[in-house]
């Protein structure tokens, strides 16, 4: 059973009409580190993020662990990657700028050590305001990470406290000053639609950010996430409406600004985008290691989908086994037009249509309906060659995505 949004489709028969042909060579290949503590979890978070220790040497020693975990991790996965190379590596979290310098710099020469990274590999950490300083910074760069992602999400001091964050707005433009210092590629992230905001303070949040002048930014709606304590105490949020005044002001400011709104919440001056990211839209493969980390892998035999144990207890304690996955299915070739175009169609400029056939092992006849059902309702653009939604369509994109799902199976 597949769930998407309100529809579940009864999928137990996969594959009477498709046939999947393996890809002449696989797709590009990243590595996804996942680090799962945070100095404090937020409200409106629905990550595999957990509060860390609150001693320092016990937030050491676990970090100690996890670490040489992740080395084992890795270790185990190479059959399934051999001979690949990997194209740009992500540390997310959770908070991963808790690590230390010297930390970092040891996972990184892990990753080097069992992985070949592209000559030009991306390199990205996931830093809190609150939990840098300036020599951290320049440790960080000097351990290999030639990007760093900054969680800003607003520089407004009640919104910050209204949304768990554990710095403010003078620590958040002291932390992308700094950011701008070290990194020659760097990210902030902002949040909008956010309790009681208006469009004007929204506005006001991207202009602080613009002055800092990062080359990448990523704009994201805030929405209240299942087993959050939002959803559980759900603030007051701005209606539809005034919300999608506040996406379409704040994509002409930043278009003004020069930069090019190139997936729904991404934005990024020339030669700025998020290889990681953009390999993910583009149904690139991606392995993943940490609790809870997922992986997508394409074989000889089909499309493989894998999950890591969720709780770092858990993912330690199978640490000791070395055995790490603890969910793993080969995607039926049904759910790959589905799964393609919920990546794809994130993309505002789409994909070469024979990216389809080259990324899902699929002829393009595999989507052809849904492809006209989606032309006739004005959501995706009537071009033969290319794959791309309407602006309509990105504004209604889980409908439109929805239109991929497979098909019900009659009994």
């Amino acid at each position: 059973m597949v769930t998407f949004g309100s529809h579940s489709i009864d999928i137990r028969t996969a594959d009477k009409s498709a046939a999947w042909r393996a890809p002449s060579q696989p797709p590009p290949l990243s590595l996804y580190v996942h680090f799962p503590w945070c100095a404090r979890k937020c409200p409106y978070c629905d990550f595999n993020s957990h509060a860390q220790a609150d001693g320092e040497l016990e937030a050491a020693q676990l970090r100690s662990r996890y670490l040489q975990a992740l080395r084992e991790d890795l270790e185990s996965a190479l059959p399934a990657v051999w001979g690949r190379t990997v194209r740009s590596v992500f540390i997310g979290g959770g908070t991963p700028s808790l690590m230390t310098g010297e930390e970092v710099d040891g996972l990184l020469c892990d990753i080097r050590a069992l992985l070949p990274l592209a000559p030009d590999c991306e390199i990205t950490l996931e830093a809190n305001p609150g939990t840098m300083e300036a020599q951290r910074f320049r440790d960080f760069r000097a351990a290999g990470v030639n990007r760093l992602s900054l969680g800003i999400q607003s520089f407004d001091d009640d919104q910050l406290t209204r949304l768990g964050r554990i710095h403010d707005g003078r620590q958040a433009v002291r932390a992308a000053e700094q950011a701008g210092q070290h990194f020659e590629r760097f990210n902030l992230d902002l949040m909008w639609a956010l309790p009681g905001q208006t469009v004007d303070q929204a506005l006001e949040d991207l202009q602080r950010a613009l002055e800092l002048t990062p080359p990448h930014l990523s704009l994201y709606q805030l929405t209240i996430e299942p087993n959050t304590v939002f959803a559980k105490f759900p603030p007051p949020l701005p209606d539809e409406d005034l919300a999608f005044e506040m996406q379409q002001r704040l994509q002409e400011r930043a278009s003004r600004a020069g930069f090019g709104h190139y997936e729904v919440s991404a934005y990024a001056q020339p030669g700025q985008t998020c290889v990681h990211n953009l390999n993910y839209w583009t149904f690139g493969d991606y392995l993943g290691i940490g609790a809870g980390a997922h992986s997508k892998l394409t074989g000889a035999d089909g499309v493989v989908r894998q999950e890591r144990f969720s709780r770092p207890e858990s993912y330690l304690n199978a640490a000791g086994a070395r055995r790490f996955i603890s969910r793993e299915h080969r995607v039926p070739a049904s759910e790959l037009p589905f799964e393609f175009m919920l990546n794809a169609l994130r993309l505002t400029e789409g994909v070469p249509a024979a990216l389809f056939a080259e990324r899902t092992g699929l002829g393009l006849s595999a989507i052809s309906r849904p492809l006209d059902a989606a032309e006739a309702r004005g959501l995706i653009e009537a071009d033969p060659t290319r794959i791309r939604a309407t602006p309509l369509g990105l504004r209604f994109l889980s409908d439109l995505q929805s239109l991929f799902l497979p098909e019900p199976v009659t009994p």
